[in-house]
């Protein structure tokens, strides 16, 4: 709404004055007239401003004139209330009650106190949309709470005191549901309202035993009494109990077992859609904390709940059917384009997406949208449109109830209560007010038809396309009639893509379906058989996809999501159709097929802080003794992201070097969440533990990477080299219950944080770590202190872990201990050496590294020759290969650092060779041939790893390279006579 009203109108005028009049006459009436200076000028401003718009406020003043009195003390008109305050004032006006009839008064009379007080700071814009509808909800908490205490004790003293079969007392639980549940309660709301208990029992103490639902149920009616009944003092809320189980014929109140059982078993989808509102507004708030918990798995399915969809769309048809029975046009609620459809496109998103995705799992609709847009479930602009309508038709809601305190969203038909909303809402005229409210409901109601709309709306010819194929499928043709139709659809081995369909409709997996499930699958086959005509190879598109079918057979929601999602669908035939080992992931892992409802995000990388901060928010929706939950979200991050990765990959919008960069984003992102969880959890366990220094460590703990994480060259399938250092005192115990040794401390972080990846889950494991390069190798601690690394490094280390260490950084972990590992690296790696000595123990355990990793032709030694197709060439390991290049560049780093330490800057062997070329160590055009073997080699093993195929091609290919890269070899590390090995 804008910020001030415009001048009032004149039909206005006389009905301002008429109140105004009545109100000064109840002053004189009640002896108050004399003060009416103390209420001020800014009082009697908005005064007339109030008068014009509400009855209800008019009234409210006539009857009790010193109310104005009761508003502007402590200046509650003109600021927002404080958290809590509401109650407080609440609890000061029922001291003393005594009955149940001054209860049922008292409620009332503060009710309407406080609805004056709301009304007058909407219409007066004091107040925001979103605090009106929290004083009122807060004002429902408060009064339903309160009065919920007061019938507890007076029941207690009836009846007797609720137990457990241990004698454990019990208290019932207020459910609020709908807008008071969302905390979005309108001026004239009615309240929706469940009411439980935790367990049966008895009640001991009174003049005789009730059971526990008995005595709650008495309870529960007489909290209704107190709220809803009319009485000379009007009512508190309009109390509807209709969304319990079974609705107005099930029992009043429930047990958490009879609810929990009740919706496991026969909740339906419209129940879903309620409960995912619900608050504990009042009673027990610990025990009401677990039965929503109890609940939340009806709720929020475990993963994509694509199986909702049927009952969405019904649910829509349903609205759209009774806006045009009803003749609901100029209901802002109901009508199409209101109130409710917004709230629908929310809550539809929320069922589908909500199990999965928790940050969707709040009840504010105004949060909901937000999330759609920061989660890129809507358009930004979509949902920008949606919250400006949504306030828009709120603050038209609350101007037509402001009037009479009257439940009502129609609009008016009178030129009077027309005039009045247009002006309170800020319009000269009427006609301004519609055209701004249709256009705003105009937004809505496309916004709607576009949620869970038919998949086939979108498809050119979609049904005669499908149709075609449907008697394949159900088995209608004979096979003469199926094979002629599959080869006129573009099918290569008809005969072979045929026995795929049989074999699938024998396997025991769809054998075993259920009835929903084969429909589904009925539905889904022939839109699968249709889009597979539509690539290059549809055999090889069919071969790659129906084991995925088959994997998912027995959990249809999936291929629901892939009907409902036609354009997912031909993602998933693209990426299949590319890459087997893309494939062979989503049928292992089929939770990742979410990732192709946005192709725009599927091929998109984020950047590395992108990522890392999404990993971090997804992780802090979960609670953090929730382990279980906290690994499944990392490893569908690592799923989603590694699909995303491949398919950018395959489409050529991710080159070689950005594909090795998003890897190592993603397995430091994930390795920085892994280290955090695992420290919290060894800290809560045992304390912290100590530094040399006596004071405490705050995760004096890095994770180093070695080799291709080290290097930020990671590749699809890459396993992990990490070494694991601490700077604190091994000796001394940490200081929690449980105290422990520094060194065991640290030793059992390593442990949790190796469990942690490691770990086989239904999602796989993260990564395979290998951490055969920390000091002494197998035979070492797991776990190295600073000091100890040191030593080994400097006095122990041989010549092939120095090399190793040229690719080693510190990837997460504490800062301050970062700095100084890579001072210590520098140290290592900056002496001076005998380079006769380095070049030949290099040399050594390259041709140690042919002898047992490389190809026949290799170790035969096979190097200068012309290569030949019939020699398969190991891209890592044969001559002129990957290690090759790797091998030059760390002696370059171990013989001339001592001399040129820029070339330390870097663990990545790219930007080490332009370093060696800055420094004329390396002539321009050799580092510049090397690079480009490089890139290629890995680009080629990249591809190779998508096809599920060794990192080895053809001999006659790269043959310009792998002489390039020879001949530079024998240049850098000329052979040289053998000598012992020897410690450096």
């Amino acid at each position: 709404m804008p910020s001030t009203l415009p001048s009032l109108p004149s039909s206005l005028q006389a009905l301002r004055d008429h109140h105004l009049a009545q109100w000064l006459a109840a002053l004189e009436l009640a002896g108050l007239a004399e003060r009416r200076a103390e209420l001020g000028e800014v009082f009697e401003a908005e005064l007339a401003q109030v008068l014009a718009a509400s009855d209800f406020v008019a009234e409210q003043l006539r009857r009790d004139p010193a109310l104005a009195w009761r508003l502007i003390e402590e200046g509650r008109l003109t600021r927002s209330l404080a958290a809590g305050e509401l109650r407080t004032l609440l609890q000061q006006a029922l001291v003393d009650t005594g009955s149940e009839e001054q209860l049922a008064q008292r409620l009332r009379r503060f009710r309407q106190w406080q609805q004056v007080r709301i009304i007058w700071r909407d219409l007066t814009r004091r107040a925001a949309l979103q605090e009106t509808t929290r004083d009122l909800s807060d004002m429902a908490d408060a009064c339903i709470d309160e009065a919920y205490r007061w019938l507890s004790r007076l029941c207690c003293t009836s009846f007797g005191e609720p137990v457990n079969a241990e004698g454990v007392p019990q208290h019932m639980v207020v459910l609020g549901m709908g807008k008071l549940g969302a905390v979005e309660l309108n001026l004239s709301s009615d309240i929706d309202l469940i009411f439980a208990y935790p367990e049966a029992g008895e009640t001991r103490g009174g003049r005789r035993s009730l059971s526990n639902q008995e005595f709650f149920i008495r309870l529960g009616q007489k909290l209704i009494k107190a709220l809803d009944a009319p009485t000379v003092d009007g009512f508190v809320f309009r109390v509807d109990m209709r969304l319990r189980p079974y609705g107005d014929s099930g029992a009043l109140v429930f047990s958490f077992d009879a609810l929990e059982q009740y919706y496991q078993s026969q909740g339906r989808d419209w129940e879903r859609y309620a409960m995912i509102k619900a608050r504990v507004v009042a009673g027990d708030q610990e025990a009401g904390a677990e039965l929503l918990a109890m609940l939340r798995p009806f709720v929020y399915r475990r993963y994509l709940d694509f199986a909702a969809i049927d009952a969405l769309r019904s649910l829509k048809q349903m609205i759209q059917r009774e806006v045009q029975r009803k003749g609901l046009q100029d209901n802002v609620k109901l009508g199409s384009g209101g109130i409710r459809e917004v709230e629908f496109i929310g809550q539809a998103f929320q069922l589908i997406h909500g199990g999965r995705d928790r940050s969707l799992q709040q009840r504010p609709i105004l949060g909901v949208l937000q999330t759609l847009a920061d989660n890129n479930y809507l358009p930004a602009e979509a949902v920008q449109e949606l919250t400006d309508a949504y306030c828009f038709l709120r603050d038209t809601e609350h101007a037509l109830q402001a009037i009479d305190d009257r439940q009502t969203q129609m609009l008016p038909t009178d030129p009077q209560g027309q005039a009045r909303i247009a002006w309170m809402l800020g319009f000269a005229d009427w006609e301004a007010f519609r055209q701004r409210l249709d256009a705003e409901r105009g937004r809505v109601a496309r916004h709607f038809a576009g949620v869970i709309a038919d998949p086939d709306e979108d498809e050119e010819e979609p049904l005669s396309a499908q149709s075609d194929w449907v008697p394949v499928w159900d088995g209608t043709l004979d096979e003469p009639q199926v094979l002629e139709q599959l080869i006129a659809a573009g099918y290569a081995d008809a005969p072979g893509a045929w026995k795929r369909l049989q074999d699938l409709q024998g396997s025991a997996r769809v054998r075993a379906m259920q009835r929903a499930g084969r429909e589904r699958l009925d539905i889904f086959m022939p839109r699968l058989l249709s889009m597979a005509c539509e690539q290059d190879n549809p055999d090889l598109a069919l071969q790659r996809v129906l084991p995925l079918v088959e994997a998912v057979a027995r959990r249809s929601a999936y291929l629901v999501l892939l009907t409902e999602n036609p354009g997912a669908l031909r993602e998933l035939l693209v990426l299949c159709a590319a890459s087997p080992w893309i494939a062979e992931q989503i049928a292992r892992y089929p939770v990742v097929l979410d990732e192709l409802l946005n192709a725009g995000r599927l091929y998109r990388p984020p950047v590395a802080e992108e990522l890392a901060d999404e990993l971090r928010q997804q992780l802090l929706r979960i609670p953090e003794d929730d382990l279980e939950q906290q690994m499944e979200t990392l490893r569908y991050f690592k799923r989603a992201h590694v699909l995303r990765i491949a398919a950018s990959e395959i489409a050529g919008t991710l080159p070689l070097m950005k594909v090795s960069d998003y890897l190592t984003w993603m397995a430091e992102a994930i390795l920085q969440q892994v280290l955090v969880l695992a420290w919290r959890e060894m800290v809560a366990r045992h304390g912290r533990p100590a530094r040399a220094d006596g004071s405490r460590c705050d995760l004096d703990f890095i994770i180093v990477g070695y080799g291709k994480v080290g290097g930020i060259e990671l590749g699809h399938g890459s396993d992990l080299d990490l070494v694991f250092i601490h700077d604190g005192d091994p000796q001394a115990d940490t200081d929690g219950e449980r105290p422990i040794e520094g060194s065991k401390f640290f030793t059992r972080l390593g442990q949790r944080v190796i469990h942690m990846l490691n770990t086989q889950t239904v999602s796989g494991a993260l990564y395979e770590v290998d951490m055969r390069l920390r000091p002494s190798g197998d035979s070492g601690l797991l776990v190295s202190s600073l000091a100890s690394f040191s030593r080994y490094q400097l006095e122990e280390a041989w010549t092939w872990e120095h090399q190793a260490l040229v690719r080693a950084r510190a990837l997460v972990g504490c800062e301050r201990l970062t700095e100084r590992f890579q001072a210590l690296r520098a140290q290592v790696l900056g002496r001076q050496r005998d380079e006769r000595q380095l070049l030949r123990e290099v040399s050594d355990m390259r041709q140690k590294m042919r002898d047992n990793l490389g190809t026949k032709a290799t170790r035969a030694g096979t190097t200068e020759d012309a290569f030949t197709a019939a020699q398969l060439f190991d891209l890592k390991q044969d001559a002129g290969g990957i290690v090759d290049i790797e091998f030059m560049v760390q002696y370059a780093v171990l013989a001339w650092s001592c001399r040129y330490p820029e070339l330390l800057r870097y663990t990545d062997n790219i930007r080490i060779l332009d370093e060696l070329q800055n420094a004329g160590l390396i002539a321009g055009e050799d580092v510049t041939s090397l690079q480009e073997a490089y890139k290629a080699y890995r680009a080629a093993a990249h591809r190779l790893a998508l096809q599920n195929q060794p990192g080895k091609v053809s001999g006659d290919q790269f043959h310009d390279f792998r002489h390039g890269v020879i001949k530079l070899w024998q240049q850098v590390l000329p052979p040289q006579e053998p000598i012992p090995d020897t410690r450096v």
